[in-house]
């Protein structure tokens, strides 16, 4: 009973004010409401706005906000006002510049939140945890000693009613120019000198700074794009369109640790299943002592990090197989959340908005990650210039071309 009480008073203070984003009377009116909401109950001045729109209005809000003088630098009120935005951040480099530009001129950095709501997952927070508080992985975790890192995004279903959104985004923008960029970024970075939000980021920035361009010459064994059969049937998609739905990616990170070691990246939608998952696969040994079932890519050590639908933490090594042979055969240990802790986490969204009320930064992406991720995608259409996606099979594994870039 307490708690629905508490959730009536709460859908007591909501009010809702509809506006055309377009045009400025719709802010003045938001303005209004919310001097009148403070005069009349005394409540907190604090101001979040949040942006989940596509990339071409943000710039158009976010302006009117000014004018209306609800930003951050033209605030009426005593307390402070932060605005959240929903990737994609832009469409492109330039649009991401002048986005961050725009915003710049409104908010400070320190009430910018660029939101992805996997940086909120519990696994993915788990991979800095897992790297640099336990001792027998991070002197591993360096070329010489991995072999390579894939990074999995896959679902099982379509675009659904998002044809207008993906029209205009397309999956390097959805998926890849954020969430996978952020996971290899994650994976990839050197111990920050603290836990602040700006030595974290600083260290992923690095990475996606070291990313390497990609070339004409280099799509041929670094980039599958793809899209699926029965995409250009859904609603609100062009019937002769070309928008990616499936990317595969090899990339290499131009540093001390990780020289000339892939980091094999997929995406895609229809595909076999929903799994978003990192497997670190590490060297063999030099030598192969027991007998041809103990090939590398079969017993090849393996930490294996699930985000979802499961979340778990595996670790791949040969064992015995039982009998007189002396055989080698993978064996899993698996660590696994629910199992492992009694005490249920936030969901993304909730710990993010919070991060976010309470003026935390380390889970959001800065303005420099956006330019560095966006050079990279830019590079990767550029090289591919005006070549068609490549169909593939609803609930398959993608184009049948993908095996290529994992020469």
């Amino acid at each position: 009973m307490g708690d629905k009480s508490a959730f009536n008073s709460f859908l007591e203070r909501m009010f809702y004010v509809p506006l055309d984003l377009a045009e400025l009377e719709g802010y003045h009116a938001l303005h209004r409401e919310i001097l009148s909401l403070i005069s009349d109950t005394c409540q907190c001045t604090n101001v979040l706005f949040y942006l989940s729109t596509p990339p071409s209005l943000a710039p158009v809000i976010v302006r009117n906000l000014q004018h209306a003088g609800l930003g951050e630098k033209e605030c009426c009120t005593k307390g402070w006002h932060k605005i959240v935005v929903e990737k994609p951040y832009g469409r492109d480099l330039q649009t991401a510049r002048e986005l961050n530009s725009v915003i710049g001129e409104v908010f400070s950095e320190k009430r910018v939140f660029r939101i992805d709501h996997y940086l909120g997952k519990e696994t993915v927070q788990n991979i800095m945890v897992f790297r640099f508080s336990n001792g027998i992985f991070e002197p591993l975790w360096n070329r010489q000693h991995i072999a390579s890192v894939s990074i999995t995004i896959a679902e099982d279903f379509g675009i659904r009613d998002r044809g207008a959104f993906y029209e205009e985004a397309g999956l390097l923008r959805d998926i890849m120019q954020n969430h996978a960029l952020q996971l290899l970024a994650a994976v990839a970075m050197e111990p920050p000198v603290d836990l602040s939000a700006d030595a974290v980021r600083d260290e992923k920035a690095k990475v996606l700074r070291s990313i390497r361009p990609f070339t004409a010459e280099s799509v041929d064994h670094s980039i599958v794009l793809g899209q699926y059969d029965g995409y250009r049937a859904e609603k609100n998609v062009a019937p002769d369109s070309t928008v990616e739905t499936f990317a595969a990616i090899k990339f290499f990170i131009d540093n001390w640790r990780w020289k000339d070691v892939p980091f094999y990246v997929k995406a895609g939608k229809n595909l076999a299943e929903t799994v978003t998952e990192i497997v670190i696969t590490f060297q063999c040994p030099p030598q192969n002592y027991f007998g041809p079932a103990a090939s590398c890519s079969y017993t090849a050590n393996q930490v294996i990090l699930r985000i979802q639908p499961e979340e778990t933490i595996a670790i791949k090594f040969g064992a015995k197989r039982p009998g007189e042979a002396v055989i080698t055969d993978p064996v899993f240990m698996k660590f696994d959340y629910k199992t492992s802790f009694t005490e249920a986490g936030l969901t993304p969204y909730h710990r993010l908005l919070l991060d976010a009320m309470e003026g935390e930064q380390m889970n959001f992406i800065r303005q420099d990650s956006v330019e560095y991720s966006w050079a990279i995608i830019d590079s990767i259409r550029q090289a591919v210039g005006s070549q068609p996606p490549e169909s593939y099979p609803v609930h398959s594994h993608g184009p049948a071309s993908v095996d290529k870039i994992y020469g």
